[in-house]
């Protein structure tokens, strides 16, 4: 499934950024981080998750180059980082305000937070860009449902910089940072094996029924993020003091330091988001798309290192793609527990599903050919009951595959193809596939299923090398160059190195 992502981006998703740095202090004139924008960045909780995004960014996209039609059009160079006079900022927050319920307040303070993050942070804008693409389309789907505007999806952003597995160091956890009682009061529920707060559709879903309770509470959207990010608590003391004033702004010297700068940088990120082209800010590289993922439940429990043989599917990817899971076990569940995963990946699952929970439990397996309703014996072809010239037939279901087929009986798919005359490895629903002969007049028991080790392959990264390649996959050099007959001793970013 293709999409012109970039397209999408600048209509639809375009950009949110984590804006923590300036969360610990106020935006007035005392700010050490607008007086002097090359301070390092401080050591707190919203910082440091700043600087992980920054090191996953290398890691993940600092060999990717990409080009983008808006920014060659307004003849940018690469390291070009445009600067617009005060009049052009507020002429475009204005263009903001007339399309959104948020009230998106030019002024020194918000100013302040625009230029700062537009010059200082612009490889932490790319990678949130980047991580859009995952998580976007869902939150858009979830505001829509309660009514919600859909600028909203910018706070997940600020609170965890799109990454599900951060924790907070008072606890908080998630896309949408939720302290455990909190959550348990919004339905996520945590166990020795999972943790809901980290499923990016419950806790999207719990972010959406607390923010509108907290709009119902003040009528005010910038208020319902300062409560967010405070607690109503906090927010009502401030209301107070300030003799009943309900506005941000007319309570927000009232607020603490981090609520302070909530709101403003809550604007900087929307404004940023609409104009990013603008300041010549692309995104990287997207890993997958949310419109390239499927989702099945499981019968039973089952280990992600089982599925990832099976299926020569990353381990790793499954664990990102499932955060839910405190470690590598989907347990068992009545709710029925769920793997989420590229469409192809999904599809192979849906075929070999109960063939991966016999390889966990041998103890449980049985003859494949006997159990599997679809499968049936041709006593016709001989006239008797003898069972010495029947084979075995297997009715192809919704979702199989010619792969996931000879996976589910231990066959290979040359196999498959030579005993159906296939041409190719396409079937249809429907389709009856021969087998294998059976040559006893008893049925004798078969061997539990064993889906064959896949071939794994390493993708070289900046800094390899082949002794490190083989160091890090436990092999010895010999080992490694005697899986990549091909390869010498120069290798290149990019390459595919074979370690299994």
């Amino acid at each position: 499934m293709q999409r012109n992502w970039w397209r999408n981006l600048r209509l639809k998703h375009t950009f949110c950024f984590l804006i923590t740095a300036l969360y610990t202090v106020g935006f007035g004139q005392k700010n050490p981080y607008l007086q002097n924008p090359n301070d390092t960045l401080h050591p707190d909780h919203f910082l440091n998750t700043v600087e992980q995004s920054l090191n996953y960014f290398y890691a993940d996209y600092a060999n990717t180059k990409y080009s983008d039609s808006i920014i060659k059009a307004l003849n940018y160079e690469p390291t070009t980082v445009p600067l617009f006079t005060e009049d052009v900022y507020c002429e475009r927050l204005n263009q903001m305000n007339n399309q959104s319920p948020f009230g998106f307040d030019c002024n020194a303070i918000t100013l302040s937070s625009i230029r700062y993050f537009a010059e200082n942070r612009r490889s932490f804008v790319k990678i949130i860009l980047g991580r859009s693409a995952l998580y976007f389309d869902l939150f858009e789907e979830k505001l829509a449902e309660y009514g919600l505007p859909l600028e909203l999806k910018y706070l997940a952003c600020i609170e965890s910089g799109l990454r599900p597995q951060v924790k907070s160091k008072a606890g908080a956890l998630g896309l949408w940072q939720f302290m455990y009682r909190t959550g348990l009061y919004y339905g996520l529920e945590e166990t020795s094996y999972i943790d809901e707060r980290m499923d990016p559709q419950k806790a999207t879903d719990a972010a959406c029924r607390f923010l509108k309770k907290l709009y119902g509470i003040y009528g005010d959207w910038n208020l319902a993020l300062a409560a967010y990010n405070a607690g109503p608590g906090t927010i009502n003391r401030a209301i107070e003091r300030s003799g009943n004033q309900r506005s941000y702004w007319a309570i927000r010297s009232s607020l603490p330091s981090e609520t302070q700068g909530y709101v403003p940088t809550f604007i900087a990120a929307a404004y940023l988001m609409t104009f990013h082209a603008e300041h010549n800010l692309m995104p990287a590289a997207a890993k997958i798309h949310n419109a390239q993922l499927d989702t099945m439940c499981l019968k039973r429990g089952l280990h992600m290192s089982t599925i990832a043989k099976a299926l020569d599917w990353e381990l790793q990817q499954i664990k990102d793609l499932n955060p839910i899971y405190k470690t590598e076990f989907i347990p068992a569940s009545i709710k029925k527990r769920c793997v989420t995963g590229p469409l192809d990946k999904i599809t192979l699952l849906v075929g070999v599903e109960d063939s991966l929970y016999l390889l966990e439990n041998p103890s449980q397996a049985v003859n494949p050919f006997t159990q599997d309703t679809t499968m049936q014996l041709d006593s016709a072809a001989t006239g008797s009951d003898s069972l010495s010239a029947n084979y075995a037939f297997h009715k192809v279901k919704t979702g199989e595959t010619l792969k996931s087929i000879s996976l589910k009986y231990s066959v290979s798919t040359d196999e498959l193809m030579e005993w159906n005359a296939l041409q190719t490895t396409n079937v249809y629903v429907g389709q009856r596939l021969t087998l294998k002969k059976i040559n006893t007049v008893k049925q004798t028991p078969i061997t539990p299923v064993q889906i064959p080790k896949p071939k794994k392959y390493y993708t070289v990264k900046s800094g390899d090398t082949l002794s490190r390649i083989a160091t890090k996959n436990n092999l010895t050099l010999a080992q490694l160059k005697k899986l990549n007959p091909g390869v010498g001793n120069m290798i290149r970013v990019g390459d595919r190195i074979r370690v299994k």
